[in-house]
Parts: C-alpha cells; sequence; structure tokens
C-alpha cells in the first residue's frame, strides 16, 4: 500500500507516535520507557530558573526523529534536554536583540501556532480513535475479502549457456539427483539449498522463467531449458498451493496507516466544507487542484498488499 508524498507529509506526526505497529501510544521517544509513568510535567532541568519539563522534551522530539533514530536509546533524553537547553538561550538573546518585536517573526509565530495546533488536533481528534479494535475489524475485513491465488514452490539450476542446460537436463533425465546438481553446477546465490526458491506467486518472478515453472503440471516435473536475463534455468516443481492471507502482525502497519488516512481525509473534508480559498496564480491553482485529485484517486484505489 503506498501513500503519495502530499498524504504522507499529512500525517508525518506519526512518525514518533507510532511505538507500536498497532497502536498509537506517546508522541514523543525522548528516551527508553520508564518503570513507572511519567508526567509532562515533571521537570527535567532549569535554565536561569526557567523550567524544562518531560513535554518539552516531548515537543523538541517531534522535530528530530531522524537524528533520535540514528542514536542509542539511552542517548536521546540528553541530546533534547541540551537542544532545549540552547534554544531557550538562543531564544533569550534574541528577545534581547529585538526580533520578537519584528513583523516576520510574528508572521513565523502565527505559522508555528497553527502547526502545533494542527499537530495536536490530529493526534487528539484522529490518530487516537484509530485502535486496536478498530485495526482487528480493518483485518477482519481484509481476510474475508481476500482471494486465494495460485503459488508454486520450485527448484531450479542456474548455468551460463544453454549447453550446460542440457547437459544438467540430460543428467536429470538419467536419475541424478536434483538437489545434489544445484549444488555443484548452479551459478545462483541459492544453490547451497539445493536451489529451492521457496513458494512465490504469479508476477514475482522473471516472465519467461515464471511462465516455464508454471507450465510444470506435476509435482517433481522437470522443464526444459529456458532462458532469462540471468542465464539458462532447468527447474523443478516442488509443490502448489493456494495463497493465504497474511497474519494480523503482517499487516497489521499497513492496515492502521490506511485506517489513519482515510480517518484524515474524511476530517478534512468536512473542515474544508464551506471554506473559500482563493489562489490568483492560474498556473499554481491547477497544480493544486492536480494533486487534489491524484491524492483522492491514489486514497480510492491503495489496497493492502
Amino acid at each position: 500500500m503506498k501513500f503519495s508524498p502530499l498524504r504522507l507529509a499529512a500525517a508525518s506526526v506519526l512518525a514518533l507516535m507510532l511505538a507500536s505497529p498497532v497502536l498509537a501510544q506517546d508522541a514523543a521517544p525522548a528516551a527508553e520507557a520508564p518503570a513507572a509513568e511519567v508526567s509532562p510535567d515533571t521537570v527535567v532541568a532549569t535554565v536561569d530558573g526557567e523550567t524544562i519539563t518531560e513535554a518539552d522534551l516531548s515537543f523538541a522530539a517531534e522535530g528530530l526523529g531522524q537524528q533520535l533514530q540514528q542514536m542509542a536509546p539511552e542517548d536521546r533524553k540528553a541530546f533534547l534536554l541540551r537542544v532545549v537547553i540552547d534554544m531557550k538561550v538562543m531564544a533569550r538573546a534574541g528577545r534581547a536583540a529585538g526580533i520578537a518585536d519584528t513583523p516576520l517573526f510574528q508572521q513565523r509565530l502565527k505559522f508555528l501556532e497553527e502547526q502545533a495546533l494542527r499537530r495536536t488536533y490530529f493526534n487528539d481528534l484522529i490518530t487516537n480513535t484509530v485502535t486496536e479494535a478498530a485495526v482487528r475489524a480493518e483485518y477482519d475485513k481484509f481476510v474475508a475479502d481476500f482471494v486465494p491465488a495460485d503459488e508454486i514452490r520450485a527448484s531450479h539450476i542456474l548455468v551460463a549457456t544453454e549447453e550446460e542446460a542440457k547437459a544438467i537436463k540430460a543428467e536429470l533425465d538419467g536419475g541424478a539427483d536434483f538437489a545434489t546438481l544445484a549444488k555443484e553446477k548452479s551459478i545462483d546465490p541459492g544453490a547451497a539449498n539445493g536451489g529451492d526458491l521457496g513458494f512465490f506467486g504469479k508476477g514475482m518472478m522473471v516472465a519467461p522463467f515464471e511462465a516455464a515453472a508454471y507450465a510444470l503440471t506435476d509435482i517433481g516435473q522437470v522443464s526444459e531449458p529456458v532462458q532469462s536475463q540471468f542465464g539458462w534455468h532447468v527447474i523443478r516443481l516442488e509443490e502448489k498451493r493456494q495463497s493465504a492471507a497474511p497474519a494480523f502482525e503482517q499487516v497489521a502497519g499497513e492496515l492502521q496507516q490506511k485506517l489513519l488516512m482515510n480517518t484524515f481525509d474524511t476530517t478534512v473534508a468536512k473542515l474544508m466544507e464551506g471554506v473559500a480559498i482563493d489562489i490568483p496564480d492560474a498556473t499554481l491553482k491547477a497544480a493544486v487542484d492536480a494533486q487534489t485529485a491524484a491524492e483522492q484517486a491514489a486514497a480510492e484505489t491503495a489496497p493492502v498488499q
């Protein structure tokens, strides 16, 4: 399931909120989860008497996802505290320099206020609606709609030339062991396990290989040599089966994202009702309209993989 950049940007607040693949939890991984619950009002430091709280660290973490992911969990809280201390010291210097009174800063302050309101609105009124029960209900619908497809398990021996492939086929027709020949002669990286490729469905292998493999009808049947861009293959059919719906744990994250995006789209659509939007630049307006249409189309067609 894929989302376009615009919709992912709209949900970027989730990056530090998804503590599990099923449920969104705290908004900030400022440090490893403590043994006892820590209040957002807990003071972690003071700067000339001005307090820094756990909530301040959480706010800082919201914009530092990449940096936090690249460091050890035990180092994150100290890093965030240093960031907030630097911020407070530099903010004080900025006020002393008169920056807070400039028109441009006032514009930035208004933007940051609205950004914070949007982030909190998303968290409180969208993310919190996607419970584990909602994700499991979506999974039940996914399983009910799942259509099994044919899958096969095959082994192959890959060589560089047609002559080699024909010689191997002759040996197999004479009773040679397939796995042994694969280990001895195949140039495929998976030769060590007898050339076993495991189960695969249609569309997962290159076309010539897939066509030859699916043309085999009997378990143990060996194909004639077939060429692909990788070389020449001799293929043996090992098993056939119907695909099954993936386990809940395999798709829970995708289903959660789908529910979040659907809730986001529905909420934004309602909020936009009656809102007057004027974009004087015709070219820019056309680009915005095109992106909006693409978003709506993607939302309607994106499947769970």
